[in-house]
């Protein structure tokens, strides 16, 4: 465990949890997945949708947009017919990416466990 993890207040609550504030931007359904995908390069919202074939186009710009909202994705509009819009991770999101890879690390030992179920 990290030195912060070894330091833990037991008596510490919701309100001065530091990981609470930071909860909403990853629990989207689709949020970690969104960035993930950000992570490999900057994406047009329909490449996105092809790779999240099972996300309505609804619930996809809805993410996108909560995920703009916490900075962590950056939208670029050009005024161009047909409109072109691109998605990319922003400072804040790119300072994710190591959080992000070490969920990756997780994943895959987790996927080889018998707790992992499909």
């Amino acid at each position: 465990m990290g030195d912060s993890m070894k330091n833990l207040d037991y008596d510490m609550d919701i309100t001065n949890c530091p990981v609470a504030p930071v909860q909403k931007v990853i629990s989207g359904k689709w949020n970690m997945i969104i960035l993930y995908f950000l992570s490999q390069g900057v994406m047009r919202f329909g490449e996105l949708q092809r790779k999240l074939p099972n996300v309505t186009q609804a619930a996809l710009t809805k993410q996108l947009r909560l995920l703009e909202e916490y900075q962590m994705v950056h939208r670029e509009v050009y005024k161009q017919v047909p409109p072109k819009v691109e998605y990319s991770l922003t400072e804040l999101g790119i300072k994710f990416l190591p959080v992000l890879t070490a969920l990756e690390e997780w994943a895959l030992e987790y996927q080889k466990t018998e707790n992992f179920r499909d």
